[in-house]
């Protein structure tokens, strides 16, 4: 049996005994057709917007505004969002002071080649973009104190906008539920201090810090409490497919239009898991699979369909190489992912350490299976984060075997592993 995974901007192809594989796993986002084009959508959205008024009449009273924009590890069309959203707040105030603030959360900032790939020449060239800096002291500002105990720390030109919006999209996200929404606000312009609170491990131990679960998830509380405190007045949020075109469109309340994102792409992803001794997934492709340090994501989606003792392998190009020294120097340093764990679960909140809860869930995945890397990483540095090192999907199967001790373990297939939400 033939498969391919998306691995950088193409495709990975490889070769697996169809008597071995137990099914394939997919969303249906790639099969959905809307009515509508992409251009057409977020226009439809933005004319009818969600428990909120529309963007122009909003943005009528404001002077100064600022939307906040993904970074570079986000496969957000803002190409198709950015303009309209310009045009809707200029329709409401000619004279608009617009900031685009590049919501990097604690991501490395956005280089100027980033930027022109993902807003094009014309918005870089007349448009005031400021990259977040979590740790900018001088531009934070504090907003109090979130449900959790955390101080509310966030740039301070969102909080001194006269109207804060955003743009964004909705996945499955592996702790806080979904992306989108209010996470444009918190992690995506908050200070470090409040991103580490809020990703404590106290919280991304709790079973409701999970895909696809808003009820009850304490992160996602967290969240929403710093949307409503920050003042994000409006949101215009994509769903999209593995070519990452806009299928569906969500405008208005931060809230409100977000729940009926998530509810519209739950309806999409939703799958049965297929439990298998091997899975074998990716990390959706550029620009999601650009670090080991993101890859991380599909392999907490193939935990839910691998056996105990089982083996996951992961697809992720990962030219940026491991995407975080704390998280590296974790694993690096200590041999025993059993030991990284239990260390990190005794870590209180006000001591959360960077990177601490991509290393929680890792080595939560890698106490209960064998994780073997496809990608272009450096093998010294796959083998120092626990993993088995491979370059071709033939050369993982024959180290899966050899993991298992025998060539006829049941294989599941998840070709985007950030895009199926396995029910309980």
């Amino acid at each position: 049996m033939q498969i391919l995974l998306p691995y950088g901007d193409g495709f990975l192809e490889g070769e697996l005994p169809d008597s071995r594989v137990s099914g394939i796993v997919r969303s249906h986002l790639d099969e959905y057709r809307p009515a509508l084009s992409q251009e057409e959508l977020v226009e439809q959205a933005l004319r009818a917007p969600i428990g909120s008024p529309a963007l122009r009449d909003l943005a009528a009273g404001a002077q100064k505004i600022v939307i906040i924009a993904s970074d570079h590890t986000r496969p957000v069309p803002s190409k198709f969002l950015i303009p309209p959203m310009l045009r809707e707040i200029r329709a409401g105030n000619p004279q608009a002071d617009i900031t685009i603030l590049i919501a990097t959360g604690c991501h490395r900032g956005t280089t100027q080649a980033e930027l022109r790939r993902k807003f094009g020449d014309e918005i870089c060239d007349r448009e005031k973009i400021v990259v977040h800096d979590c740790d900018d002291s001088e531009n934070l500002v504090s907003l109090g104190t979130l449900p959790s105990g955390g101080e509310l720390i966030i740039d301070r030109l969102a909080a001194e906008a006269d109207l804060l919006v955003s743009e964004g999209f909705i996945e499955p996200h592996f702790f806080a539920g979904f992306s989108g929404g209010r996470k444009s606000v918190l992690p995506g312009i908050a200070a470090r201090k409040t991103v580490y609170a809020n990703h404590c491990s106290k919280f991304i131990a709790d079973d409701h810090a999970r895909y696809g679960v808003l009820e009850g998830n304490p992160i996602h509380r967290d969240m929403i409490f710093a949307a409503r405190a920050a003042k994000l007045r409006f949101i215009l949020n994509v769903v999209i497919n593995s070519a990452h075109e806009i299928i569906g469109a969500f405008a208005g309340d931060c809230n409100e239009a977000h729940l009926a994102g998530a509810e519209f792409l739950s309806s999409l992803c939703h799958a049965e898991p297929i439990e298998s001794d091997i899975v074998v997934t990716s990390n959706n492709g550029y620009p999601l699979d650009q670090n080991i340090y993101q890859a991380v994501k599909s392999m907490a989606t193939a935990e839910m369909t691998c056996r105990q003792n089982g083996v996951i392998i992961v697809a992720a190009r990962c030219e940026d190489g491991h995407g975080g020294q704390g998280f590296f120097d974790t694993f690096r340093n200590e041999p025993s992912s059993r030991a990284i764990l239990d260390r990190i679960l005794l870590v209180p909140q006000d001591a959360t350490e960077a990177d601490q809860w991509q290393s929680q869930i890792f080595a939560r995945i890698l106490c209960r299976n064998t994780v073997i890397l496809i990608s272009e990483a450096e093998e010294s540095m796959v083998r120092a984060l626990h993993m088995l090192p491979a370059r071709s999907l033939e050369e993982a199967l024959r180290l899966a075997d050899s993991v298992l001790g025998h060539s006829h373990g049941t294989i599941t297939v998840v070709p985007e592993g950030m895009s199926c939400l396995f029910a309980d």
